[in-house]
């Protein structure tokens, strides 16, 4: 395996070496399953709207956007509470 260099001279092996953490990239297959799963339930959404858009206007949109708003809250605050203890 080659050794990679860093900015500041030292090689990835050196790093690992320090016990310094390191990234890594690589893709596993349940990675690529969930984005495509990702993206047919995205892709559904935005079709699936159109005739909500079409009988009750951009309040579908707004309704959307509340329950989005709401999501990210709840999510920031359990995160809170998962740091926190």
């Amino acid at each position: 395996m080659k050794n990679a260099s860093t900015a500041s001279g030292a090689s990835v092996s050196d790093a690992a070496s320090k016990n310094e953490p390191t990234l890594q990239r690589g893709l596993q297959n349940r990675h690529i399953q969930l984005i495509a799963l990702g993206g047919a339930i995205g892709t559904g959404l935005f079709l699936g709207i159109g005739p909500a858009i079409q009988m009750a206007g951009p309040a579908v949109l707004l309704g959307y956007g509340v329950a989005g708003l709401n999501a990210l809250l709840r999510m920031r605050q359990l995160g809170g509470r998962v740091v926190a203890e």
